[in-house]
């Protein structure tokens, strides 16, 4: 009986202890620290986006005593994507933004109100983290054929794909004073004026000698990009692009501004007011005789989907 009670004790006793011990060690393990993989905090290299915006307006009349077109739609697009690279000092920034428009009307017909392929590249290396040593590569055209329409409804041919283009490419400093905000400026660039339409090209248009389809200029050139959500509702995206030809009229100073507001209306829909300026010194189309350089200003409205990626 002795032996039965002294072995009854034993195995209590170190059933008590083997149970402290699991407590002890489960107790351990929870107040452990988790680390985590180092791969797992890599920053993202690349950072890429799109959106796309699209706005229809359709207009129909019948017996309507004030007048108006019987019949008109207009359909515009707009279609922006960017991708940017950064590791370390080194960044690469890209953009793309496409503007198509296309309008019908009983009195006027089909014609397009606007047309514009835009691929901006940037390269930067960080002096500082505010300032930039970059060189920036440009393209500017348009997809299809434009015309300028007279008084009694007859057109002239005014511009086709690669008539004209812009190509730029440009060395500079490009200062960030804020993330939204790039000033690029490049006191040495060149830029090629291209006129790929036979029909153009015979009449020297855009700066380009008579019968030549090709013209490189060499000048300074500056970029002002700004894109900020003004609220939780409304964005903005701007552009301002400067060009001054060292070696004719550097004075007169060619401009492309655009700017671009959206308004947040729901998930999908929106209200977008584009507004865009351009002056260019070689583009003679205005006055009586379409023979003088003139401020170009388009403006559009419009409410329909938006869907960004």
């Amino acid at each position: 009986m002795k032996h039965i009670f002294t072995t009854l004790l034993l195995f209590i006793s170190v059933t008590t202890f083997a149970q402290d011990q699991t407590v002890k060690e489960l107790q351990n393990e929870s107040s452990k620290t988790i680390t985590k993989d180092p791969n797992d905090t890599i920053p993202k290299l690349w950072h890429t986006g799109a959106i796309l915006n699209l706005n229809l307006a359709q207009t129909s009349l019948s017996n309507w005593a004030a007048g108006g077109d019987d019949f008109a739609i207009a359909l515009n697009t707009y279609i922006g994507g960017h991708a940017f690279y950064k590791k370390g000092r080194n960044s690469w920034d890209n953009t793309l933004d496409i503007n198509l428009g296309y309008m019908k009307t009983t009195s006027i017909g089909a014609r397009k109100n606007d047309d514009r392929i835009d691929i901006l590249s940037k390269y930067g290396y960080a002096l500082n983290p505010k300032l930039n040593l970059s060189g920036i590569f440009n393209f500017h055209s348009q997809f299809f054929k434009g015309y300028t329409y007279n008084s009694d409804n007859t057109k002239t041919l005014s511009s086709d794909f690669l008539a004209p283009a812009y190509v730029l490419l440009g060395v500079g400093l490009d200062y960030h004073p804020v993330p939204e905000l790039s000033i690029f400026v490049s006191p040495i660039a060149s830029r090629w004026i291209i006129v790929n339409n036979d029909s153009l090209a015979a009449q020297g248009a855009y700066g380009v000698d008579t019968g030549k389809t090709v013209e490189n200029q060499i000048g300074a050139f500056a970029t002002i990009s700004y894109t900020k959500n003004l609220n939780k509702i409304v964005s903005y995206k701007g552009r301002l692009d400067l060009f001054s030809n060292y070696e004719q009229n550097p004075q007169n100073v060619d401009i492309l501004m655009s700017n671009l507001f959206i308004v947040k209306l729901s998930t999908v829909l929106s209200a977008t007011w584009s507004l865009d300026m351009i002056y260019d010194d070689t583009v003679r189309l205005f006055g009586p005789n379409h023979t003088s350089p003139g401020l170009q200003v388009k403006s559009m409205i419009g409410v329909g989907l938006l869907v960004k990626l």
